[in-house]
């Protein structure tokens, strides 16, 4: 198996198997899509959905946002055979991992599931919202992902002892 790793921003479109596309998310959204007849598929990793009507973004900035973001997926894929109408998808993260970052996995997930219903693109899988980062993998020749949710909160660990100098003893500067 071969690995591609993507990170915000980035995606990856790949049509040939044994090869994983994989990801890491925590408010961020991972859209996997695949066509099952042209054996493509691909996968996104968008930071936010949309910016808003005032905002300006640049050019070289868009491809953080959701709404670039699918339509660079959808129109690679269409380029590698697939056709849109068999499109379908498996949506990932859109986590509150950070309390004051406020709403902004849950705004991430709403877009992804508002975007695919108005393309009209099938949601075979969802796993989206909650407090817990993901691990995606996906197999996009076959239409299979995984996710591994990360724990809620890192455990209590005991504190690590620190080994003082002696007292009285000369200090350099250098």
């Amino acid at each position: 198996m071969r690995r591609l790793s993507i990170v915000q921003g980035e995606n990856a479109i790949v049509a040939e198997p044994g090869v994983i596309v994989s990801t890491l998310l925590g408010s961020c959204v991972a859209a996997c899509l695949y066509d099952p007849v042209a054996k493509v598929g691909g996968m996104n990793h968008f930071l936010l959905g949309e910016p808003s009507a005032d905002q300006r973004v640049s050019a070289g900035d868009m491809q953080r946002y959701g709404v670039h973001a699918m339509e660079l997926l959808i129109n690679g894929l269409m380029a590698r055979g697939a056709l849109r109408t068999r499109l379908k998808a498996h949506l990932y993260g859109g986590g509150n991992i950070v309390s004051g970052l406020g709403g902004i996995g849950t705004a991430n997930a709403s877009f992804a599931r508002r975007f695919m219903a108005d393309e009209g693109i099938e949601v075979a899988h969802a796993d989206l919202g909650g407090t817990s980062a993901r691990k995606v993998e996906f197999l996009p020749h076959d239409g299979k992902s995984r996710c591994t949710k990360v724990a809620d909160r890192v455990p209590d660990r005991p504190p690590v002892p620190v080994n003082l100098p002696p007292a009285g003893g000369d200090l350099e500067l250098f």
